[in-house]
């Protein structure tokens, strides 16, 4: 029982990192893109978003609960996983290392984050909107910071990608993963575009 119960959690881990926080990642990463064109385009788009019907039951079953089960999993699955260079070759093995790193990196920049761009809001009078974020990314620490986070969210995001696809079954022969590993690189390189150029304009008005 107990070793069924771990393959349905594992799983579970895996769907829950593509299927809703990897879409949630690529969304967030498109509205912060606004700010590309405008301090009121971005305005706008997060306005649009917090005006959303029902938004705190979406954030909290959507985005929290999610982000807190795949978190916590995957800080134990660090703990007790072990390198297997026979099954993953010396490149996947390296992938499965940086996946558990940014995984920790991860914890404590969305801890982060969140603290900063929700639970200080709440207790003061600020606005989630641009001048917020051109206030905190115009610090150079924050703005690095943030470009690691940014970095370390994507890659974790796309390299994850390419393991649920393995774990569900779906690129099973060497070609298949091998064409899906150029995908993900793609997704990596077009999401982190995204992420950074949006940290760019917020920090430097460019």
């Amino acid at each position: 029982m107990a070793e069924h119960r771990e393959f349905f959690y594992r799983r579970l881990h895996s769907l829950l990192g593509v299927v809703p926080i990897g879409i949630f990642l690529v969304q967030h990463l498109l509205i912060n893109h606004f700010a590309v064109y405008g301090e009121e385009s971005f305005n706008t788009a997060a306005g649009f978003m917090k005006n959303l019907p029902f938004v705190l039951l979406l954030e909290i079953f959507v985005i929290y609960l999610p982000i807190l089960f795949h978190a916590i999993l995957g800080v134990y699955i660090v703990f007790v996983a072990k390198q297997n260079t026979r099954r993953y070759g010396f490149f996947r093995n390296w992938m499965f290392r940086f996946q558990r790193i940014t995984g920790i990196v991860l914890v404590v920049f969305i801890a982060w984050h969140v603290f900063e761009t929700r639970v200080q809001i709440g207790l003061g009078n600020a606005e989630l909107d641009y001048s917020l974020m051109e206030g905190i990314l115009t610090n150079p620490f924050m703005f690095w910071f943030y470009v690691v986070g940014v970095i370390a969210a994507v890659f974790h995001f796309a390299n994850g990608l390419w393991s649920f696809l393995v774990t569900w079954g779906i690129t099973q022969t060497p070609k298949s993963q091998r064409i899906s590993t150029y995908v993900c690189l793609g997704v990596f390189l077009a999401v982190s575009y995204l992420g950074i150029r949006s940290l760019i304009t917020f920090a430097y008005g460019i």
